[in-house]
């Protein structure tokens, strides 16, 4: 590689690992972290230890595919499929494929509808002032969503818990807010942080957790070919991070 574009490339990383994080086709990269309550030990790393507060709000500040974009970029995605047909060998013209590029591009936009959602859209009607401190949980919330690496399906079951914090939120709205980070191109790790982050900026509950159980048809079709194959991934913030009994009680219970 020659140095004009090494030093291109290497200006473009530093760009993208600023202090605040950033959003990145969606997906806000930002980590909620607990405040340290006190002045930083002499030495300690500043930007992953910022306090809740100093996260950008990406709930609210997503970036979104309105239906218009859809309707634009259609073609687009249509003629790529015909494109994808030809490399493959087939015939686009042969009566079973003659829509398949239309249908396969419409397909995709439905995979990824997340992107046209905003989770401050589903939220702010939903969330209630409500004297409860015990643990909440929602689990076996199908997820289907596809791998960013391969685009082939990944699908499974989210189960998540908090502990309210004087407010709650719909339980319907728990599905939707995996619904709408799901239905991007996505890989697991971020996506069970992502359900996380997003729970904990809107509600500022004193903890969150989060599980998913996931098969990854990059594993079961291709590749390794495991057919019995799954990953589990987790994200635990607040009193479920540092509490082991708050922990082991949401995992005990999402097993029972």
């Amino acid at each position: 590689m020659d140095r004009s574009k090494q030093n291109k490339y290497s200006s473009n990383e530093k760009k993208d690992n600023g202090d605040g994080g950033s959003v990145l086709n969606g997906h806000f990269d930002g980590m909620v972290k607990r405040a340290t309550g006190g002045p930083q030990a002499p030495g300690a790393e500043s930007a992953p230890h910022r306090s809740t507060s100093a996260v950008m709000e990406s709930w609210k500040e997503e970036r979104t595919r309105s239906l218009e974009d859809n309707e634009m970029s259609l073609p687009s995605l249509a003629a790529a499929y015909t494109t994808i047909l030809r490399g493959l060998g087939e015939n686009p013209q042969r009566q079973g494929l003659l829509k398949t590029p239309w249908r396969a591009a419409t397909a995709m936009q439905f995979f990824t509808k997340g992107y046209q959602e905003k989770i401050i859209d589903v939220l702010n009607d939903a969330i209630f002032d409500e004297d409860h401190d015990e643990m909440v949980i929602v689990k076996d919330i199908d997820m289907f969503s596809m791998c960013e690496h391969h685009l082939v399906p990944i699908f499974g079951r989210v189960h998540i818990g908090y502990l309210p914090n004087k407010r709650v939120l719909g339980l319907s709205k728990l599905a939707r807010i995996v619904e709408i980070y799901s239905r991007r191109l996505q890989v697991q790790e971020r996506l069970t942080k992502q359900i996380a982050v997003a729970i904990t900026e809107a509600l500022q509950p004193t903890g969150v957790g989060v599980v998913i159980e996931a098969t990854h048809m990059c594993m079961v079709m291709r590749g390794v070919q495991k057919m019995n194959s799954k990953t589990v991934t987790s994200t635990m913030l607040g009193n479920f991070r540092e509490d082991p009994k708050t922990r082991d009680e949401f995992l005990r219970l999402i097993k029972s």
